[in-house]
């Protein structure tokens, strides 16, 4: 009942989106957002942004990332952003950066991109490569692999250390629960070449914590310069989950993403 829910939400939402299009007669329609989780999230990550875009006037879609591999996981949200009928600002957390970043190729109505906490690859980076280029990375040692039936892994994050690691400027009981709904990322996609990086077409946009304990700052900075970002923030004491910890200043850069195309 519950999956059938979320996709009849996700419909409603989609379809709001194109009937805003189609009722927009200025030519300045509100790009529709689409959110995409990184690995060790899931899509409820997004709601306190999600709140207050639509507050303000914004669709929304938390789409869903499979976390299976860089390739086929842009594929999934390609088809969501094909599915708008209008301009679309892509926003990821996380892994969900290379995911956006593929994501983007070929689809001509994604006029932003806004990494959050987010990978921001060249062509032939990975997330591995990127998350080692600076020390500071403690994700190693609090990661429990779990082997599968196909010689595979999928990669969780311990539930002892999620709250330290992942979001420790959250309460201990809401990072429990993000902890015990955390969803896995497969290694491959970690260690997956990224494609044609379209940060560098597009306008892209980045936020991250100072904090963050999984991608070192110093690597999200690295990356923001390199692009370059036309505007990036770093949030003083900001986990790695600094869209539930932070998500006023999140849906603020995504809102000046989204007006400024």
């Amino acid at each position: 009942m519950l999956k059938t829910i979320r996709i009849l939400a996700l419909g409603a939402t989609l379809a709001m989106s194109a009937n805003t299009i189609a009722q927009s007669k200025d030519g300045h329609a509100r790009p529709t957002i689409v959110l995409v989780h990184g690995a060790f999230a899931e899509s409820s990550s997004w709601d306190a942004v999600i709140v207050r875009l639509t507050s303000d006037g914004y669709a929304a879609v938390a789409a869903a990332n499979p976390l299976r591999s860089v390739a086929s996981d842009a594929a999934s949200v390609s088809a969501v952003v094909r599915s708008i009928n209008g301009p679309v600002v892509l926003v990821g957390h996380s892994y969900g950066g290379p995911v956006i970043t593929a994501a983007a190729n070929g689809n001509p109505n994604v006029k932003a991109l806004v990494y959050v906490a987010g990978f921001m690859p060249d062509t032939g980076e990975s997330s591995l490569t990127l998350s080692g280029k600076f020390p500071g990375s403690t994700l190693a040692a609090a990661l429990a692999p779990v082997n599968l039936p196909d010689g595979t892994q999928d990669l969780y994050i311990k539930p002892e250390k999620f709250h330290l690691q992942f979001a420790a400027d959250i309460s201990e009981e809401a990072a429990d629960l993000m902890a015990s709904t955390q969803r896995p990322v497969a290694q491959a996609a970690l260690a997956e070449p990224s494609g044609i990086a379209t940060w560098k077409v597009l306008p892209s946009y980045s936020i991250y914590g100072s904090e963050d304990r999984n991608i070192p700052p110093a690597v999200m900075r690295f990356m923001a310069e390199r692009a370059p970002a036309r505007k990036t923030v770093v949030v003083d004491g900001a986990s790695h989950a600094l869209m539930v910890s932070h998500p006023g200043e999140v849906a603020a850069l995504i809102k000046e993403a989204a007006s400024t195309q």
